[in-house]
């Protein structure tokens, strides 16, 4: 244990006070105000849950932050509360080491909360809490002074890769540097991301190209720097590097052949956001690209994530490829007796007072066919707004054909079977 300083006479008569059987005194206190500041903590997360929403954007970080800290920041204040009512009868050694733990949580928080909001990652958000919890335990064993300690316990073990031996605490340096070079790259890469994706001279997909052969060239360097500055030779990881073309090679080459596909959809613009395309059974409007998968999402709202080996792969119709305009036919049939050139202009009258129909190119009805039942007729029109879903549109142009049909007498046949008995 420690004995440096005044901090490490204090570990001293911390350690004297354990073997004392008044320290529960200490210890209650300190439960207790640990339980004051949990529901402290507790009704307030309860009561931000059951306000309104905050008007600006400051106001709800500062929300955010505040149930955060609130935990440490109450339990130390409370600890430092009851530290000298409880000095009258015992000692309080426990209760000053506590307040610096309870300050160095709530510090650590804030860091690991402003990082989040600055690279607005969701792996970040997802282990915001373990990353702080490690890192207090690393401030909790240097206080204590047990750190040094359990540096020399980790660097005890290790093995040998080639000329260069690798410690569990080397590897654990070497993790925690890593870390923080990828953290600084990430948010360089951020920043550049969100100028890349400003810049209105440069098409979309060349954006997300260029923000991703960043964001991963920035990744590589980071741990190319982070290995020697702990002295990690990176040539000693020649063999999982190996391991790792190995396992491309045969398990992952779905995963290696996605991010190529990936790749060359982003460079040769084949499909971009907003087009509307059809590949197999699946039909919508790209609203996503990444390296990996691109997401449709359909009229119905569901959307589809296809993985991009698929759409290199397969016969892919892109109805916005050069012109967003597309054709819509709609079937029709009348009965024999019908005038035909009425029934055709009704049905061309119909397509024109909708106002998503194009006037140009025009619409034209068209006989494609006499079947058993009547002559089989076809509506071609052109609308320049098919991301805007088309089903509407086709049952009010149908609903108006039917109305004109009924209007002017014309029959809209069905099948009728005559049944002769021959005596």
């Amino acid at each position: 244990m420690n004995d440096n300083g005044e901090f490490g006479l204090l570990l001293s008569a911390l350690w004297a006070d354990l073997h004392d059987i008044n320290v529960v005194w200490q210890i209650g206190v300190l439960l207790v105000c640990l339980g004051l500041a949990w529901v402290f903590a507790w009704l307030l997360r309860r009561h931000q849950a059951n306000a309104k929403p905050a008007a600006t954007r400051v106001a709800q970080i500062g929300k955010r932050g505040l149930k955060r800290v609130a935990f440490p920041l109450v339990a130390a204040l409370l600890i430092l509360v009851a530290r000298p009512l409880l000095a009258h009868w015992h000692s309080v050694n426990l209760l000053s080491v506590a307040v610096p733990l309870m300050l160095s949580l709530a510090l650590i928080r804030s860091v690991f909360f402003v990082l989040r909001l600055s690279f607005s990652g969701p792996w970040l958000e997802s282990f915001e809490r373990t990353f702080a919890v490690i890192t207090w335990l690393v401030v909790v064993l240097h206080i204590t002074g047990l750190l040094p300690e359990l540096i020399e316990l980790l660097d005890g073990i290790g093995f040998g890769t080639g000329k260069q031996r690798l410690t569990l605490w080397l590897i654990l340096e070497g993790a925690a540097m890593v870390l923080a070079t990828l953290l600084l790259a990430l948010w360089i890469s951020s920043a550049i991301e969100n100028r890349l994706m400003a810049a209105s001279g440069l098409n979309s997909n060349l954006r997300i190209v260029f923000a991703r052969l960043v964001k991963a060239a920035l990744i590589v360097i980071a741990v190319l720097i982070a290995l020697p500055v702990v002295g990690i030779d990176p040539t000693a990881l020649s063999v999982f590097g190996g391991a790792l073309g190995v396992g491309l090679g045969f398990g992952l080459q779905k995963i290696a052949a996605n991010y190529v596909s990936g790749f060359i959809i982003l460079l040769d613009r084949s499909i971009r956001i907003g087009n509307i395309i059809s590949v197999g059974s699946e039909r919508g409007q790209v609203t996503r690209i990444t390296t990996r998968y691109t997401v449709l999402k359909g009229g119905s709202g569901v959307e589809s994530i296809v993985p991009n080996e698929v759409l290199v792969g397969s016969v892919v119709q892109n109805e916005s490829f050069s012109d967003s305009r597309i054709r819509v036919a709609l079937p029709a049939q009348v009965a024999y007796g019908a005038d035909l050139e009425q029934a055709m202009a009704l049905m061309v009258k119909t397509a024109r007072q909708q106002p998503r129909v194009l006037a140009e190119p025009a619409a034209q009805a068209f006989v494609m066919a006499f079947a058993d039942s009547g002559i089989n007729l076809e509506l071609g029109f052109w609308v320049a707004d098919p991301h805007k879903g088309l089903q509407q549109l086709r049952s009010d142009i149908n609903l108006g054909i039917w109305q004109a049909f009924k209007t002017a007498g014309i029959e809209i046949p069905f099948p009728q079977r005559e049944v002769r008995l021959v005596k």
